[in-house]
């Protein structure tokens, strides 16, 4: 009897199926020797990015701002900094990343604005001012602050204005005061500056601080809560100044709008004090009337074990609602990147090799952090060097974010081929021996086994689409199913410097087609050999 063909689901859209590069445009390419980079330093490398195979470009904050915070203060949602270039500059990366079939997503920073933003600089002209409400203001209680609530970045969440006699909220800096999302005529005007972009053929956004957008309504004090020091924010539970259940009728205002349009997206940072599967799902709603992807940090700071990955990822995956959809993240421009993080003297790149199979062939849509994919690490940067808000308030508990930030290496030259003037951050300590010129014509580098990742990912169904069946492997061996229709695939990856035995019960003999140690076609022999990252074909 001819057994019976498996049904494989139609093509996805592209957040679901395409590779997003996460480009932090401060350190990508400087294109006029400013030091700093920006959009025409972005366009002269889309050729690259189209040669590594990306999908999608995620550009960390553009828009107008003061710098207190780096672009996450927004003084003018409808216009470039000048230290990036024009909007006319943006509407030919646009133009050209679509040529390449490349698309941009864009970040939107709406929890907040800066100080300097009209809204505000309305707002806290007058009580009677008719913005006044478009943000958080309370009396004082008894003299002092309305509650407890205390800010991300240190100290009270609240900021005295003089002028009006009023506190208003700021959950990071007092220069990023809060915006307030129950006002109707606020998310009206701020629904406007998102339709802004989308008209001009902006792909899909990247949410920052999604879960700050609602507050309590009543303003409850938060209840204390063990944290670690020297932080005072993280001494508090965050029930009443995030995560409010009524932020879920928002996000489905947000969904219906991007939805109003063809193929477009957004992805949410879901910020909690330890990584929270759980809570990053459901910000997804049952599929279709939440966020498409939201971020799980859960990998941010996961010791290298094997059986903590698995534990983690099941646990993420298996709250995925049904119509929804995951997403998987290493690095990005706030965590300390995954090459220092999992770095275990010389076996840092065999350990990034398995953490890029890891990637790019878990069920979901990958993202990977500029750099990510030659190996860079995070560079040392001086007290006097820190740019970071964070590192100058917290040092030297916390040096802040700029390590991960450094410059982008493409040359082993002065600057790397950053940038011909002095780099507003310095260059990273690898610059010289990881670049991109000298393991582009490499098969054996780094970002070779991205290219090849990405490629055979982009012609494989059962890793755009498929299912993911995590399998009982033993000690320090990762491995799952990944299946669709008549495809079926085996990835497993060894955590260890030492072989492993590993001999799944699966009927089957399992040919490489893909791996960091074996060539094309050969079997599966039940040794996993130290750190071996392998997709298999179960014919």
């Amino acid at each position: 009897m001819k057994k019976k063909r498996a049904r494989a689901a139609k093509p996805g859209p592209w957040w679901k199926e395409g590779v997003i590069y996460q480009v932090y445009p401060r350190s990508f390419r400087d294109s006029n020797g400013d030091g700093v980079g920006d959009i025409p330093g972005v366009i002269e490398k889309l050729d690259y990015l189209a040669d590594l195979g990306v999908d999608g470009i995620w550009l960390s904050p553009i828009n107008t701002s003061p710098m207190f915070d780096f672009g996450y203060d927004v003084s003018d949602y409808r216009a470039i900094d000048p230290v990036f270039g024009t909007l006319k500059d943006f509407d030919r990366l646009v133009k050209e990343a679509h040529r390449r079939r490349i698309r941009i997503v864009m970040d939107l920073v709406m929890n907040h604005t800066s100080h300097l933003h009209p809204w505000f600089v309305e707002s806290r002209s007058s009580k009677q001012s008719p913005k006044r409400d478009w943000y958080i203001w309370r009396d004082a209680v008894k003299g002092k602050e309305p509650n407890n609530w205390m800010a991300y970045f240190g100290g009270r969440a609240w900021e005295w204005d003089d002028a009006t006699g009023q506190y208003y909220l700021h959950s990071f800096l007092k220069e990023q005061p809060d915006l307030n999302w129950r006002n109707p005529a606020m998310k009206k005007a701020a629904f406007a500056e998102i339709r802004f972009w989308l008209d001009r053929g902006v792909d899909g956004f990247r949410l920052d601080v999604v879960n700050f957008f609602v507050k309590d309504d009543r303003f409850r004090s938060n209840p204390f809560a063990v944290g670690r020091y020297p932080r005072p924010y993280d001494l508090q539970r965050h029930m009443y100044d995030r995560d409010r259940p009524e932020l879920k009728s928002l996000l489905c205002e947000w969904r219906a709008l991007l939805d109003g349009y063809r193929d477009r997206m957004m992805v949410g940072e879901i910020v909690a004090e330890s990584p929270d599967p759980a809570l990053a799902a459901s910000y997804l709603g049952d599929g279709t009337d939440g966020l498409h992807l939201s971020f799980d940090f859960s990998f941010m700071n996961r010791d290298w074990d094997a059986g903590l990955f698995r534990e983690r990822l099941k646990a993420y995956h298996d709250r995925i609602p049904g119509k929804g959809w995951p997403c998987t993240v290493f690095s990005n421009h706030d965590q300390v990147r995954s090459m220092s993080r999992y770095a275990k003297r010389g076996d840092a790149e065999k350990r990034a090799r398995i953490v890029a199979l890891l990637l790019l062939t878990m069920r979901g849509t990958p993202f990977v952090y500029y750099g990510e994919e030659i190996g860079m690490s995070n560079g040392r940067i001086r007290r006097s060097e820190i740019q970071d808000p964070v590192g100058k308030k917290y040092w030297p508990f916390n040096s802040g974010r700029d390590g991960e930030r450094t410059p982008m290496q493409w040359t082993a030259a002065g600057g790397a081929g950053f940038t011909a003037g002095r780099p507003w951050l310095p260059m990273g300590d690898t610059c010289r021996d990881v670049n991109v010129e000298a393991q582009r014509a490499d098969p054996g580098s780094l970002l070779s086994w991205y290219r090849e990742l990405i490629a055979l990912r982009r012609k494989s169904a059962a890793l755009l689409r498929g299912i993911v069946f995590f399998l009982e492997s033993g000690r320090d061996v990762l491995a799952y199913l990944r299946e669709e229709g008549d495809e079926r695939l085996l990835v497993a990856l060894n955590f260890s410097s030492s072989a492993r035995p590993f001999i799944p019960a699966l009927g089957k003999p399992a040919a490489a087609l893909l791996s960091t140690h074996r060539s094309k076609g050969e079997l599966l022999d039940g040794t996993m050999r130290p750190y071996e990252a392998s997709v298999f074909s179960l014919g």
